[in-house]
C-alpha cells in the first residue's frame, strides 16, 4: 500500500495518489493526526515551476536500446501527469517523489536555446540528430507560458541540426513554421504518441495530456504542413488499450502519419507500484488480468529491465503483439523505416561583420 496524499490536499486532474519516497531516500514520511488539532482546511494541490540553470543541456547515452546518442529535455518533471510514464523514477535524482512531485513540482531550463548553441559550436562538437521528449514532454502546458521551445529551434534552424520531437503536448503547433522549415530541409521528425482513442480512459490515464482528438489533429496539421509524423503507440497497455492497436494505427494513417512505432508498457522502479495503485482506483476488476499479462511479456516480473527485451518484452504475449503490429503496418501502407535526418548541411550560420566567400 502507497503511502497517502497529505490529509490537507485536495487532487484534481492528477495521474497519481500518492507520494512514495524515492528509491534513494532512507526514511519515508506518512503524514498522521494524534486527533488533538482540528483537521486542516483542504487546499488543491498546484502546480509549481522552478527554475534550473544547467551547465549544459545535451545529454548523452549508449544505450543499444534507443537509436539516438543525445537528447535535449528542457524540463524536468511533466504536468501530463501519464501514470505509466517511464521518466517517473528520474524525479528521484533531485530528491523528490515520482508519484505527485513528478507531476507537480516541475523544473524548467529557460536558458536553454543559449546553452544548445553553446554546445553546439564548439570546435569538438560531431553532428548528430537530436531527440527532444526522450524523457519528458517539452510541449507540457509550463511550455504555453514560458515558451522554451521557440529559442532552441531557432538554434537548430540557424546552424541547420537535426532533431528528432516526441510528444503529445498540442502546443507544438503554435511552432509549425519552425518544424516545418527543418522538415523542409530533411532536418525534422515529430512522433507523437497516441496511446487510446477513448477520451474517457485517456482522462484518467493521462490526465492534464490533450485528448486523443486532439492529437490526431496535431498528426493531420504537422502532416499538412510537410512534417514527417510517427504516430507512437507507446505504452501499449495489455486488456487496457492493447485492443486498440489497430484502430489507432488506422485514425493516424488517415491523419496522415507516414511512420509507426509500438512499445509495450514499462513498469521500471516506482513506476511498478504506482501503476498498481492507479489500477486499484480505476479498474479494480481488470487490475490483476492486466498485471497478469503484464507479468507474461515480462519474465514472470513487473518489469525487465535488460537491453534487447526491457522495448520489446518477451513470451508469446510480446510476439503477438508484434506480429499484430506488423501486419497493420504494412496493411496500411506505413513506411517500414524512418527517413534519415540530413546532417550534411550542419555549421554555423553567417553573422553580421564575416568576411564574404570568393567563391
Amino acid at each position: 500500500m502507497l503511502p497517502p496524499k497529505k490529509p490537507d490536499e485536495t487532487l484534481k486532474a492528477r495521474g497519481a495518489a500518492a507520494r512514495p519516497a524515492g528509491r534513494f531516500e532512507r526514511c519515508q514520511t506518512v503524514p498522521e493526526t494524534d486527533g488533538w488539532d482540528s483537521p486542516p482546511e483542504p487546499r488543491l494541490l498546484r502546480t509549481e515551476i522552478r527554475i534550473e540553470q544547467p551547465r549544459s543541456v545535451i545529454t548523452r547515452n549508449t544505450s543499444p536500446d534507443v537509436p539516438f546518442d543525445r537528447s535535449l529535455n528542457p524540463y524536468r518533471g511533466c504536468e501530463h501527469g501519464c501514470i505509466y510514464c517511464f521518466a517517473r523514477p528520474s524525479h528521484s535524482y533531485l530528491g523528490l517523489s515520482s508519484g505527485l512531485d513528478f507531476e507537480t513540482r516541475i523544473t524548467a531550463k529557460p536558458d536553454a536555446a543559449r546553452l544548445l548553441e553553446a554546445e553546439i559550436a564548439r570546435p569538438s562538437y560531431r553532428v548528430a540528430p537530436l531527440a527532444m521528449g526522450t524523457n519528458t514532454d517539452p510541449y507540457q502546458p509550463a511550455e504555453s507560458r514560458l515558451a522554451i521551445m521557440p529559442g532552441i529551434l531557432r538554434v537548430l534552424r540557424e546552424w541547420n541540426h537535426p532533431v528528432a520531437l516526441v510528444t503529445r503536448g498540442q502546443t507544438v503547433l503554435r511552432d509549425l513554421d519552425h518544424w516545418a522549415a527543418l522538415a523542409d530541409r530533411g532536418q525534422a521528425m515529430v512522433g507523437v504518441s497516441v496511446t487510446t482513442l477513448d477520451a474517457g480512459l485517456a482522462r484518467r490515464l493521462e490526465p492534464r495530456a490533450p485528448a486523443p482528438a486532439t492529437r490526431l489533429r496535431m498528426i493531420r496539421e504537422l502532416a499538412a504542413a510537410g512534417v514527417p509524423v510517427r504516430v507512437m503507440v507507446a505504452p501499449v497497455i495489455p486488456v487496457l488499450t492493447e485492443p486498440e492497436l489497430e484502430r489507432i494505427m488506422t485514425a493516424a494513417r488517415e491523419a496522415g502519419a507516414r511512420y509507426a512505432s509500438m512499445i509495450p508498457l514499462r513498469l521500471p522502479h516506482e513506476v511498478a507500484p504506482l501503476f498498481r495503485d492507479w489500477l486499484d482506483r480505476h479498474v479494480p476488476g481488470q487490475a490483476a488480468h492486466v498485471m497478469k499479462t503484464v507479468q507474461a511479456m515480462r519474465g514472470g516480473r513487473d518489469n525487465d529491465p535488460r537491453f534487447g527485451s526491457r522495448m520489446r518484452g518477451e513470451g508469446v504475449q510480446a510476439d503477438l503483439l508484434h506480429q499484430r503490429f506488423r501486419l497493420a503496418r504494412k496493411r496500411l501502407g506505413f513506411a517500414r523505416h524512418s527517413p534519415a535526418l540530413d546532417v550534411s548541411r550542419f555549421g554555423p550560420p553567417p553573422r553580421a561583420g564575416d568576411q564574404l566567400s570568393l567563391f
